[in-house]
């Protein structure tokens, strides 16, 4: 069963590009999406990750620009015939990811089996329209989906660097600036979905931030019910080392929820471990409930990050969400907004990384 609905994305599958005109400026923040930005400095080690400098060319930095997508509307009428399948990208308890390629096309996809029973197949692909509406340079796109055998199969983005945990544990802690990026993008894929789309992502943390050889940093795996795919104690499963102290109180979901989510990840991403728990520690829903109820959170070291940094995730870990900072002050943090302007070429620092193996 295919979508009968035309996806409509703007979309350039043969990588057609734009020449930038000499005097045309990228617009604030989109250092990794929208052309030239500065590269980080040549062979000096990044706060957060002293014993790996970025090994940049110190002859200056050469313009390029990346294929960017042209207003043309695309209906990708997916069918399980077309679609040459590759190597196993992931499994977790709701499914799996392989890579695949659309032969007409020769897209690069994504391919998601999302398990689910006869009752809900139909309401997850409803849900699945949300993502035809879904048009921004911070969130994974979204080709296409149909119904196979127990489940849905899910056609996605192909991001060839693959995501942010596979990214650190492979590379060490990632460098401050790069940080600043993620931030930035995060922060606006979140204020997209939810002012544009009005949902919440609900699952924010280093697996779902991904990113591409290009330089993009985007956000993944949100549109499907959780919770409608996973009984209430499967939702927990893999997931409660993000959530929000409301959320385990069985308290309801709100977009600060997620800012709670994506301060653990940041400081995640600048320590390169896990904050709240030692190095192959498990911890149930409970225990982690208790420790977080009962115990001080970490916070960054001011003498090895910045403050500004250490700030924002302080104030996305307070413990009471109506103390919590919503997502608009958030975006109005002094890091957040330095973090837009700043010029960062996150591209040539994906050009360094080690890729993990599937």
């Amino acid at each position: 069963m295919v979508f009968t609905k035309p996806v409509r994305k703007k979309r350039n599958f043969k990588s057609l590009t734009l020449s930038v005109p000499e005097n045309s400026a990228a617009a604030p923040g989109m250092s990794a999406i929208s052309g030239p930005t500065q590269p980080l400095p040549a062979g000096v080690p990044l706060p957060g990750n002293s014993s790996a400098p970025v090994p940049l060319s110190s002859g200056g930095f050469q313009e390029s620009v990346c294929p960017l997508e042209l207003g043309v509307e695309l209906r990708l009428d997916l069918r399980e015939e077309d679609l040459e399948i590759g190597k196993a990208m992931g499994e977790g308890a709701g499914g799996s990811v392989v890579h695949a390629v659309h032969r007409p096309t020769q897209t690069p996809m994504a391919l998601k089996f999302v398990r689910a029973d006869s009752n809900i197949r139909q309401q997850i692909l409803k849900e699945l329209q949300i993502l035809h509406e879904c048009n921004s340079p911070y969130i994974v796109s979204f080709y296409g989906a149909y119904l196979k055998d127990n489940g849905v199969q899910v056609c996605l983005e192909y991001m060839d660097m693959r995501s942010f945990d596979h990214i650190y544990r492979k590379n060490g802690p990632i460098p401050v600036p790069v940080i600043g990026k993620v931030t930035f993008s995060v922060l606006q894929g979140l204020k997209y979905l939810y002012e544009d789309l009005r949902v919440m992502h609900r699952d924010i943390k280093p697996s779902n931030i991904l990113l591409n050889s290009l330089g993009f940093i985007k956000l993944c795996d949100f549109g499907i019910s959780k919770e409608m795919v996973n009984s209430i104690a499967n939702t927990f499963v893999g997931t409660a080392s993000y959530m929000s102290p409301e959320r385990m109180n069985g308290g309801s979901y709100t977009v600060k929820s997620d800012i709670w989510s994506l301060g653990l990840t940041l400081m995640e991403l600048a320590l390169g471990r896990y904050p709240l728990k030692g190095e192959g520690e498990s911890m149930s829903i409970f225990e982690m409930l208790s420790y977080i109820n009962n115990e001080t959170l970490p916070q960054l070291p001011e003498s090895q990050f910045p403050p500004g940094l250490c700030d924002l995730v302080a104030k996305c870990l307070i413990k009471d969400p109506a103390r919590r900072p919503a997502l608009k002050d958030l975006l109005d943090h002094p890091y957040a907004r330095e973090s837009a302007t700043t010029k960062v070429n996150v591209e040539q620092w994906a050009s360094t990384l080690v890729v993990p193996d599937f």
